[in-house]
């Protein structure tokens, strides 16, 4: 009876998770066009130093990479909600948006990494703070990880989602009680 009364919860809401895991996927889009456009778009020129641009920091290339295969996933898979061949791959699905929650937290740390370094430098090995000298492109890498951050979130919710959904096509396992009182 109670497993009965959870199936019903969890039809219910079927039709929600899917208009939300839809939402979020379609929302990663264009965020990730937007972190690839203000990284690789970003670029400042200075006289003493030199220029400064994405293709100088191996880490933003990482980052941008990793926005693209997000983008190019999320656009994927939300065309895939839809047909019904491929709903059927729960596990598919819940094992890439882990795959991609984890890529997103990799490159999110690294460029974080970069932009530490750029705030506050390195006095032991007598790297200087870079920001002073490179405000703008400081400041358009926070917006760009910004953004990532959002990004992550929008996975992190839809590894859930997805852990929910496969998951939630087994039965719970037995308590020991339970287990007793079936022996009897």
């Amino acid at each position: 009876m109670m497993s009965s009364n959870i199936a019903d919860s969890s039809n219910s809401q079927k039709p929600v998770l899917k208009f939300l895991d839809c939402s979020l996927r379609l929302s990663v889009v264009p965020l990730s066009v937007a972190v690839i456009w203000l990284t690789v778009t970003n670029k400042e020129d200075e006289s003493i130093y030199g220029d400064l641009k994405f293709s100088n920091l191996l880490g933003l290339k990482y980052m941008v990479c990793i926005s693209a295969i997000s983008a190019g996933y999320a656009f994927f898979a939300a065309l895939a909600s839809w047909i019904r061949c491929l709903v059927t791959k729960a596990w598919f699905v819940f094992v890439s948006d882990q795959i991609i929650a984890y890529l997103m937290v990799t490159s999110g740390a690294a460029v974080m990494e970069i932009l530490y370094l750029a705030y506050n430098g390195d006095q032991k090995i007598t790297w200087s703070e870079a920001c002073s000298t490179y405000g703008k492109f400081c400041n358009k890498m926070k917006v760009a990880l910004v953004l990532h951050a959002l990004v992550l979130c929008c996975f992190i919710v839809l590894a859930v989602i997805s852990a929910y959904r496969v998951f939630s096509l087994f039965e719970p396992p037995l308590s020991s009680k339970e287990v007793e009182e079936e022996r009897t």
